[in-house]
């Protein structure tokens, strides 16, 4: 099927939903090792309590990519009705996570909560490959990363605007600052509304042959035996963007997990304090646990405010990309080479900085951002059969997510022994990793996921 080219407005409506999307994650990126932290966890406990995220995303979206590469409705489409339902699931996990009054609660809320989130991302991510010729694929990633960009900047910094506004963040132990639980009543809301708006103003292809299409659904489902079929075949290209992906996301959810209590800790001298110092029945005691326990969470809204700058310089990165893209070819190889060493930077000078040098670190991993949220998967739909681009899409996932389980499972704390007990050093191994990714793009040469060639269609 030879598909239309669409204009920049066709793009951002079919791409709006990911600013809810986004706004989860970033939510859940930023905030969620601090509601953890609240409620009593170790630092070293945070990427185990973790683990709930990439385990649903190995689980979820296969299954989900596998589904909607076979679903049609002539009203709702096919990608369509997966987002709608992640939407609503998302935005009630969303608003509750903050009440969670114990771990064990907070951590089963962020397991339904990512694979709602999963439910909806997987297919956004084919529908752009879907809707789209090739000669627009990167445009139309560099597009969706915008959008993210700006759902990372505005999320990441809801709560330090609540408390701007007047709203407290001094809490009781264990309970999480009213600023955080309207943070995540309004990124609730988002997340609904512009899931909405995509399913409203996008229209989907049918399949090319409706009718070997019904014949092949009413044929016995197997799934399984598929899903390992596409693992056993999926393309070298596939398999070297994998490697990258790996070293990439394991340096992402080192952050997303670490961020708070590292730069906390390092930067902002105000460590969360532990419950088992305090004997709350005395006066003195408490008042001392309220004033510590203030400082770090106004010091955890500062890190969130900082970790927003990525989203913001992602989308400078994204928005640059756009201009380019739309009228030029761009080599996808070199330019996620450079972004990824440039993050790298930017994790290891974490180091070295002050508070308010913190934002320039995070331009830099602003930067890798933006092309890893683009460039793996502008080369990888240009490298694989458009018909199972769903399960594709989710099988890809799989190098996203394994990274994090191991990350989880002991990785991160058995990599940060090597360098010492701080954990600062957790942003060191960061660093390290998004280098190592950077490095790893000598491994791709096929010259179509490179640099698609027809590059006149792109307006």
């Amino acid at each position: 099927m030879k598909k239309r080219v669409l204009g920049f407005w066709e793009i951002w409506n079919m791409s709006f939903g990911f600013l809810g999307i986004q706004f989860g994650f970033a939510l859940q990126g930023g905030f969620m090792s601090r509601i953890f932290q609240t409620l009593g966890a170790g630092k070293d406990d945070i990427p185990f309590l973790w683990i709930a995220a990439p385990l649903t995303g190995l689980l979820v979206q296969p299954i989900i990519g596998y589904l909607s590469d076979k679903t049609w409705s002539d009203k709702w489409g096919r990608r369509r009705p997966y987002f709608l339902i992640g939407a609503i699931l998302s935005s009630i996990a969303l608003f509750f996570v903050p009440y969670s009054p114990t771990l064990w609660m907070a951590a089963g809320f962020l397991w339904i909560l990512d694979a709602s989130i999963n439910l909806s991302m997987e297919p956004f991510r084919a529908l752009v490959a879907d809707k789209l010729p090739e000669s627009q694929r990167s445009y139309g990633f560099v597009v969706q990363t915008l959008i993210i960009g700006i759902g990372t900047w505005v999320a990441s910094n809801l709560p330090w605007l609540v408390s701007k506004l007047g709203v407290s963040d001094a809490a009781e132990l264990g309970v999480i600052p009213a600023s955080v639980k309207i943070a995540f009543a309004i990124g609730a809301f988002v997340f609904l509304i512009s899931i909405l708006y995509t399913v409203f103003t996008t229209t989907e292809y049918p399949p090319e042959d409706m009718e070997a299409f019904r014949e092949e659904k009413k044929q016995k489902n197997n799934f399984i035996p598929d899903i390992l079929n596409n693992i056993g075949s999926m393309p070298k290209t596939m398999k070297k963007l994998g490697v990258i992906q790996f070293f990439s996301w394991f340096a992402f959810f080192t952050m997303w997990s670490l961020a708070n209590p590292a730069l906390t800790e390092h930067v902002y001298k105000t460590p969360a304090p532990a419950k088992a110092e305090f004997d709350l029945t005395i006066t003195a005691q408490a008042e001392k646990f309220d004033v510590q326990n203030t400082a770090f969470q106004k010091s955890s809204n500062e890190v969130g405010s900082a970790m927003g700058v990525y989203g913001l310089s992602s989308m400078a990165f994204a928005l640059l990309l756009v201009v380019y893209t739309s009228k030029r070819r761009i080599n996808r190889k070199y330019v996620h080479m450079v972004s990824l060493i440039l993050g790298g930077v930017g994790f290891l000078a974490m180091y070295f900085c002050n508070p308010s040098q913190l934002k320039y670190c995070f331009i830099l991993i602003g930067i890798s951002w933006g092309s890893i949220l683009s460039m793996p998967y502008a080369m990888l739909s240009s490298a694989v059969d458009p018909k199972k681009m769903g399960v594709i899409m989710g099988i890809f996932n799989m190098f996203i997510v394994i990274p994090q389980i191991i990350a989880a499972l002991g990785g991160i704390n058995a990599l940060m022994s090597l360098f010492g007990e701080e954990s600062i050093y957790a942003m060191t191994i960061a660093g390290i990793s998004l280098i190592i990714a950077g490095l790893c793009n000598f491994l791709i040469t096929d010259k179509n996921a490179i640099s698609y060639q027809p590059a006149q269609e792109i307006i």
